[in-house]
């Protein structure tokens, strides 16, 4: 058991490779999707995977992200970004996002290359009413975001 910034326990997890793992939009083609590593962070906030894709950081988070659930994200984003030229955030499946999260999304940016995946339509509408949507780069699926 580890504990997030707001004192939350959360149980850190190593979840074995599968095709479930990796979500559909990944490829628009045929040719199969191995990242090396799975980590799933479970608890009763949103959920965080990441893995490792032709040598790029994917995280691909689910839920609601504000200040009391950002901090397990935050922690994944900030080390990604140290230890990756690229770091890939999926955030389909985002139902909730708030100055919080964007400004984390900034702050990504600015460490190094950020690329978003297939936002979800609260997360773009964020995105297009901040007018963020002209300075972070957006993908529709993570083989064009892993792509130069």
């Amino acid at each position: 058991m580890t504990r997030s910034r707001t004192g939350e326990a959360q149980k850190e997890t190593e979840v074995p490779w599968n095709e479930a793992a990796l979500p559909a939009r990944a490829s628009s083609s045929s040719a199969p999707l191995v990242p090396e590593q799975v980590t799933a962070h479970t608890s009763d906030g949103p959920e965080v995977r990441q893995y490792e894709y032709r040598g790029a950081c994917v995280i691909a988070a689910a839920g609601e992200y504000d200040m009391g659930s950002i901090a397990p994200l935050s922690e994944m984003l900030h080390t990604a970004a140290k230890q990756y030229p690229k770091v890939i955030l999926e955030v389909c499946d985002v139902t909730f996002a708030d100055s919080t999260f964007l400004n984390l999304l900034l702050v990504t940016h600015q460490a190094g290359t950020l690329r978003l995946v297939a936002p979800s339509a609260q997360v773009r509408r964020l995105l297009e009413l901040t007018g963020t949507d002209s300075i972070l780069e957006i993908r529709q699926t993570i083989e064009d975001a892993t792509a130069s």
